[in-house]
């Protein structure tokens, strides 16, 4: 079903964030694991983050939702993740499903890993690659997308490894095998990614060391055979999702939004650094932690934009951000250049492509990198009118919709039922500040 988003006079009022969505994965997962039982509130219920929640339950944890964002997780523990009676459904997750991967490969355990037509065009060699060097086999032998089986083994062994590209999930999942391999595993990665996988297994009682390597390179080591044990822990605000709010209001006609609760994570901050360059009007006020991470309100209002060349350094800090980026972009007066973003070919769609035929569809003109994008902006409203190919992928398709809220005419999208992979909220949240999306 297509849905519409018409302009709007004004955009205005206050939301607090959805759970952040590679939190909420990582605390199933490492409550999963651990001894005794966690209870975790704010977490985000989106449809990637349950096919985690089930997951682990069908290898062996026991999970209880009691509550909206509430949930208890008693942990196997020492009798460890066990092989599941049937395959485990990722649907659109590439987070879930690589995590799990690293998870999953230091037990001797059998399972069959599957999901949905768009994670099944995902290449997972990155992932499988050094967890082989570990001992841990995948089959048929030669695949490296869904559907495939991993077979893990008790005995896996320490590796030492340096990624080929700057990746969170490929550092994550080495990271998780590493806690029950033999020896110390350690990733070199080209620049410092995400953190939240050690933050988080240090308050479940891990240690992990992080050092800085020659130039940009950052280094996180792993002891195996380390025990985690049970947390209370409130999950942050998603900056991810909070970004198309902030956009919102930045490219608004008239307007100014609060997002409470949001993570406040150098690693994860990319956007918001990144349209402060473009002249966005932001503020914030620091209200406290949760799992271990810095929690903000931001405030971010109407704001005259100037076209930036986004620095490579943003890159891995922002990398799920650019399709709304690209929308700001378009509001701006002059060109916005990304380049050093080709891991967007490998997203949930071909990333870069799916933003240069939004843009384009919406008569915006923008020239397409092999790693990146450069945006003519059009020095206000777009002229909009068109309808956007989401391909399956949930951040074009909320980008869009945004982009419809303050264009010339009103943006379409092809399908909006993917947004719940990530964000459920998202129709409700952009309604209360003011949006106008219909189906159509």
């Amino acid at each position: 079903m297509a849905w519409t988003s018409f302009p709007v006079d004004r955009f205005q009022g206050a939301v607090r964030a959805p759970g952040d969505k590679s939190c909420s994965h990582r605390s199933l997962m490492f409550a999963g694991v651990a001894e005794g039982v966690s209870e975790v509130s704010g977490l985000l219920e989106g449809e990637d983050v349950l096919n985690t929640a089930r997951a682990m339950q069908a290898l062996g944890a026991e999970i209880e939702r009691t509550g909206p964002g509430r949930w208890r997780i008693e942990g196997t523990g020492k009798s460890g993740l066990r092989s599941p009676e049937g395959p485990l459904d990722f649907g659109n997750s590439g987070t879930g499903s690589r995590l799990m991967m690293g998870l999953m490969a230091g037990y001797g355990l059998t399972a069959e890993m599957i999901g949905d037509e768009s994670l099944s065009a995902r290449p997972m060699a990155r992932v499988m690659d050094p967890l082989k060097e570990m001992g841990a086999k995948f089959s048929p032998d030669g695949r490296d997308r869904l559907p495939l089986t991993l077979t893990g083994r008790s005995d896996l062994q320490a590796l030492s490894y340096a990624p080929r590209q700057a990746s969170a999930q490929v550092k994550s999942a080495i990271l998780l095998a590493g806690l029950n391999a033999q020896g110390t595993t350690e990733v070199t990665e080209l620049r410092a990614t995400r953190d939240h996988t050690e933050r988080m297994l240090r308050s479940f009682g891990a240690e992990v060391t992080v050092r800085a390597g020659s130039g940009t390179q950052n280094i996180v080591s792993l002891k195996g055979g380390q025990p985690l044990h049970a947390v209370e822990t409130i999950i942050p605000g998603d900056p991810s999702s909070a970004a198309f709010l902030i956009a919102g209001a930045v490219i608004s006609r008239s307007g100014g939004v609060v997002v409470e609760n949001i993570m406040s994570n150098e690693t994860r901050d990319g956007f918001f650094q990144a349209i402060a360059r473009m002249g966005a009007g932001l503020g914030a006020e620091e209200i406290g932690d949760g799992a271990g991470e810095r929690l903000i309100d931001l405030q971010a209002a109407t704001s005259p934009l100037k076209g930036c060349e986004v620095p490579e350094t943003l890159v891995a800090s922002m990398i799920d951000e650019f399709p709304i980026l690209a929308v700001v972009a378009a509001f701006a007066k002059g060109e916005t250049r990304v380049t050093g973003a080709d891991e967007l070919r490998v997203k949930e769609s071909d990333r870069i492509s799916a933003i240069v035929a939004m843009l384009r569809v919406n008569g915006v003109e923008v020239e397409e990198h092999e790693d990146g994008f450069t945006v003519m902006g059009c020095d206000g409203p777009p002229p909009g009118g068109g309808l956007v190919e989401t391909r399956h992928d949930h951040r074009i398709a909320m980008s869009a919709l945004v982009m419809g809220t303050a264009s010339q005419k009103p943006v379409s999208i092809d399908n909006a039922a993917m947004i719940a992979t990530s964000y459920p909220d998202f129709m409700d949240h952009m309604r209360e500040l003011g949006a106008d999306i219909r189906e159509s």
